[in-house]
This record gives C-alpha cells, sequence and structure tokens, in this order.
C-alpha cells in the first residue's frame, strides 16, 4: 500500500515554520543594539580604598587611560577591548587588581584595587620611596600622611623586615597614634621616636628570619612593645613623660632609662602587670613636648 504526501498541507506546515523563523530573528535583530554603531557614552571609575593613604584617584586613572589613548570615551563599542584597559593599569605600581568590562547601554566600567603605602621610607643614602604591607616598593609619587616614616641604614632587602614591623605597630590604636619614626641604627638596631615624651625607645636588634617567616618579627614587636605599654601605663605616669631621656627594651628582664645622656643609666625591672589592667588609652596621657628637632633626621 502506497503512503500517499499531502502536499497541500506540508507545504501550509514549512511555511508556518519558515514565518516563525523570520518572526524571531525579526524581533531579536530589533531588540540587539548594533555595536557597529555604538560608541562608549559613559565610564565609571571605582576605587577600593581611595579615602585612605592611596595614591590613586579617579581623576589619575582617567590621565593614565588619556596618555595611552585607552580612554573609551567617544570610541565605537566594538572596538574597545576590556582586556587591554585592565592589563595596562596592571602595569602602575600603585594598582594591585584590575577590572574592566562593557555594558549593553554603551558604558564601560572600571574597578580598581590599589596598593597601600603603609610607611614611609628616608634613608640615609637618599633614597625616598614608601612601602607597602608585604614590603613591596613604590615610588615617592606624592606626600601622604598619617604614616610612620623609617631613617637611617635602611637597605632594600630589608624592606620586608621593615613593612612587618610597621605593619605591628599600625594594628595597634595606641602606637599608631604615638610612634613617628622608626631609625635603623649602623648594626640594625631599631630605634622608636614617639609624638608624645622627650625620649627614644630602643628595642634592639630584630632576629634574622628567611622569607615566609614574618611572624617570628611579628612576635617579637609585639612582645618589645606590650612592655613599653606597662612602662608607659605604671611608670612614665607617675615619674614623668618627659624624665628619661633614652628607654631601652633590648633586654627581656629590664627596661633601661637614662636620665640624659650625661647622667648615669638607671635600670628598672620591668613592670609586671596587676591582677585587674585598666583599659589603655589609644595615645597617652601628658602632652607632648617641642624639642624633638634633634630626634628627627628626616
Amino acid at each position: 500500500m502506497k503512503l500517499r504526501i499531502n502536499w497541500k498541507k506540508t507545504l501550509l506546515v514549512v511555511t508556518d515554520i519558515l514565518l516563525l523563523g523570520y518572526l524571531v530573528t525579526a524581533m531579536v535583530s530589533f531588540n540587539k543594539p548594533d555595536n557597529s554603531a555604538q560608541k562608549c557614552s559613559g565610564v565609571s571609575i571605582n576605587i577600593a580604598d581611595e579615602n585612605t593613604n592611596g595614591f590613586l584617584n579617579a581623576q589619575e586613572v582617567k590621565n593614565i587611560l588619556e596618555r595611552s589613548r585607552l580612554y573609551p570615551i567617544g570610541k565605537p563599542t566594538e572596538t574597545i577591548n576590556p582586556r587591554h584597559i585592565e592589563d595596562y593599569l596592571k602595569k602602575s605600581p600603585f594598582v594591585n587588581t584590575a577590572q574592566c568590562y562593557k555594558t549593553q547601554n554603551g558604558h564601560v566600567c572600571i574597578t580598581i584595587t590599589q596598593r597601600l603605602p603603609i610607611i614611609r621610607v628616608k634613608n640615609i643614602m637618599g633614597d625616598d620611596y614608601y612601602l607597602d604591607e608585604r614590603g613591596g616598593i613604590l615610588p615617592n609619587s606624592k606626600y601622604t600622611s598619617d604614616l610612620i616614616i623609617a631613617t637611617g641604614y635602611i637597605q632594600r632587602q630589608s624592606s620586608v623586615l621593615l613593612a612587618t614591623i610597621a605593619r605591628e605597630l599600625m594594628s595597634s590604636d595606641l602606637w599608631r597614634n604615638q610612634i613617628e619614626q622608626i631609625n635603623i641604627l649602623k648594626d640594625q638596631g631599631i630605634e622608636l621616636i614617639p609624638r608624645v615624651g622627650d625620649h627614644i625607645v630602643y628595642i634592639g636588634i630584630p632576629p634574622r628570619v628567611k622569607n615566609g617567616q614574618e611572624q617570628v618579627i611579628t612576635t617579637y614587636i609585639h612582645d618589645k612593645m606590650d612592655r613599653l605599654e606597662k612602662f608607659y601605663k605604671y611608670g612614665l605616669n607617675e615619674a614623668g613623660w618627659n624624665k628619661y631621656h633614652y628607654i631601652s627594651l633590648e633586654f627581656d628582664n629590664q627596661i633601661i632609662c637614662k636620665k640624659s645622656q650625661q647622667e648615669p643609666v638607671i635600670k628598672v625591672e620591668a613592670p609586671a602587670q596587676p591582677a585587674t589592667t585598666p583599659t589603655p588609652s589609644t595615645t597617652p596621657e601628658q602632652p607632648a613636648t617641642d624639642n624633638k628637632e634633634n630626634k628627627k633626621q628626616v
């Protein structure tokens, strides 16, 4: 028995399918913007931590892209390559990460995280630069306030050590407000110069460690500063903030104080913490004196 084909019905079905396909294609083409004619009409630049001690702001990022002719405003969106913009911004010493993408309405969005300086270095050789929290070197672009300044015999290979010390000091509200300068002596001993009190604090020579052992330095600094905090609270608050010229924390069991460069050394037992420890204030109680010019070599 032969199967008869209803050509009329088949033709109607094929026509319906073709018509449906045409309608779908037309609708998609109508809703899809013509990228070949569309131009970039706006750029959004978002910088994390822009209000902190960073070096970047939106205007500076715009300037960087304009100098390299990568700023997308007015350019056809199909010619804009977000990857090229990301790669170029990452070349900046102040950029940590960069992300860029295009939107359907012709905008380009750029998001940046920046490398934040944690300490400024002005060593005896005349170098002037910044370090981030990992010890990476940032060029001296502009002055950033509220940073500890490091001076003295500082070598670039010790940048991780110096950044670790600064990071530990900056993690405490007390020391972030009190310590304004770190001075490295020729034998690599460390002096701390406070804002309040006419004295210098010597914490000794930190242990030598390899990369990845920064926790040893963190513990060393933490222990020294914990003893200094107790001495401030239970020693200087009673004796007076300007009584001693030099305070040494080099040895674990005692604190060595000098009243002046001419007077004899006074040895004070490291103060023990009482049973009930009062909550430390974020700044020392006595006002600072103005006689600090001889301590700062900035």
